[in-house]
Order: C-alpha cells, then structure tokens, then sequence
C-alpha cells in the first residue's frame, strides 16, 4: 500500500509516493521503515539545481528530527524546463507512524536561492495509521 502526496511553489511540482517496508520493520524492535519515491518537476521557464534538502520528521511519540545536507542521494541534479528528476530514499523510525516534509533549496540560472516545498506526508504502518489535517 503506499501514498501519494503533491505540492507546487515556484512552478515546480514535488509528488511523494510513500511505502512501509514490511521486510525491513522490526515491531519488537522496534524499528519500522518506509521507502519514499519522489518525483520533482521543473515548469518554470528557467534551469534549476537542487543544492539543499530539509525534512522535518516526527515520530508518534511527538519527536523530532531535522534533517539537512547538500543534494539529494548524492547528488545535485540539474532540471532544465520541462525536465524531472526521481530518487527513492528511506526513513526509520522507533514508532509505528509519524509524518515527514520539508524544502529544497534551489539555484535559479541567475544564482537567485528558492525554496521548494516538499508535501508534508504520513508514514503509517500496518498496525498503526495517522491523517494529517
């Protein structure tokens, strides 16, 4: 089973696509892990690279976990318009659901920095489910 969650800013679109992963989950761990899929669009009239990253990750219990770094799964793509770029990254937490989003932040041909929203979207397991309001 898996998700789909959609933003726009910017002119570009970010879709996430969210998936527990059973086979890598230990509930007596516990230890529970979703795969994302995220699929970025450029429909602005201008190239853009992806510098930075941003997710803000919260877990059942309310904890939290800022993560930022330099591209995305190692890399810095450049999106020229109309062009896209998709990667599939993972996240673990020790409880059964919490929610995670953020930004990137890009370079405009002109050196100019935008953020660009990543949905905030919800990691739900099996024995647990959460909704975002």
């Amino acid at each position: 089973m898996s998700d789909t969650f959609l933003t726009q800013s910017h002119s570009v679109i970010v879709t996430v696509k969210v998936q527990f992963v059973e086979e890598e989950s230990l509930p007596n761990g516990p230890h529970y892990v979703w795969a994302y899929h995220i699929n970025i669009q450029n429909q602005s009239v201008e190239t853009l690279q992806l510098l930075r990253r941003f997710w803000r990750i919260v877990d059942a219990t309310g904890y939290v976990e800022e993560v930022e770094g330099e591209g995305v799964v190692g890399e810095m793509p450049i999106l020229a318009p109309g062009e896209s770029y998709q990667y599939t990254s993972g996240v673990p937490l020790n409880t059964p659901s919490g929610i995670m989003g953020g930004y990137y932040e890009m370079e405009t041909q002109d050196e100019r920095t935008i953020k660009i929203l990543i949905p905030t979207f919800v990691l739900n397991s099996p024995e647990e489910s959460v909704t975002i309001n």
